[in-house]
């Protein structure tokens, strides 16, 4: 339903934390223009986890009035309570989202049964295009691919961000559902590995900084050019590290501030990014061609 290079967009913020629509509405339009294939909104890089629930429901109808039609949105509506993933859900179809991403119920660490029982609950409660978000590294539980398998069954369940980063489980997500569910890489650093193994996108935080190049990146490899998509990765690969030198988004909110997209607005309890990591990820961004 989806693919090639989907941002997962920060949300810009005012130094007192606030969030800055003027500066929401450039960083779209970058987008645009950059030929991002989609945009996430309100997901992990968006700041879902201190933005509070009107918060979260007006960025979402926001970024789908300022992008009007022009790319789909994906909404990130995933919580550790069924019943608040169902409500922001609803939000996010009320406010013109294409389809939600739902992380895995987070810190309660729900067994396989509970995390099925998760999904298919939000998915026959909203009548929405719904993808699947294993990122065992943040949420301490892994939706395993039988898990997924099963999943599949459900017809407005369409696809699933894998953030792994393993090759195996990349293979088995293919041969188990490649077919029917699309499969979205939810690690930059193995993004180009999982979509030359069948993937159709990377939901991508390098995308924040260098829009153009993934692009370019994900239609290489979907038009057959796999060597032309090692180059431009080859370019990115210093990003691909350096942006995630503390918690994401840390590093790429103080990269967007210095391309002069954003103010350094950030949410406790992360704070803006450590000076010894300033060099790292300026030099990330000149490798990749990124003017600052």
């Amino acid at each position: 339903m989806f693919q090639g290079s989907m941002v997962a967009l920060a949300t810009p913020m005012h130094a007192d934390g606030s969030l800055d629509w003027p500066a929401l509405d450039r960083l779209l339009e970058f987008h645009i223009e950059a030929g991002t294939d989609a945009i996430v909104a309100v997901g992990t890089t968006g700041e879902s986890a201190t933005l509070d629930f009107d918060e979260h429901c007006e960025a979402i109808a926001h970024t789908v009035k300022t992008v009007a039609g022009r790319l789909p949105v994906i909404a990130g509506t995933g919580a550790n309570s069924t019943r608040e993933a169902i409500a922001l859900t609803r939000c996010a179809k009320e406010g013109g989202a294409d389809a939600c991403l739902l992380v895995s119920p987070y810190y309660n660490k729900p067994t396989q049964e509970g995390l099925y029982l998760h999904h298919k609950a939000i998915a026959e409660a909203v009548d929405i295009p719904q993808i699947l978000y294993n990122v065992p590294g943040r949420t301490a539980v892994d939706l395993l691919p039988e898990t997924v398998e099963r999943l599949a069954d459900i017809p407005n369940i369409i696809g699933i961000k894998e953030a792994s980063a393993s090759n195996e489980r990349t293979a088995e997500l293919v041969a188990r559902v490649g077919n029917r569910l699309d499969l979205y890489s939810g690690d930059d650093g193995n993004g180009l590995a999982f979509l030359l193994a069948g993937g159709h996108g990377v939901i991508s935080v390098t995308a924040n900084v260098a829009p153009q190049l993934m692009a370019a990146m994900c239609r290489a490899v979907r038009e057959g050019r796999p060597d032309e998509a090692r180059e431009i990765n080859r370019q990115l690969d210093g990003l691909h590290s350096a942006l995630f030198l503390e918690a994401n988004p840390i590093p790429v909110k103080w990269a967007l501030q210095r391309m002069g997209l954003m103010e350094e607005g950030i949410r406790l309890p992360l704070t803006p990014l450590s000076e010894p990591f300033h060099a790292p990820v300026l030099d990330a961004m000149r490798q990749a061609g990124i003017e600052v």
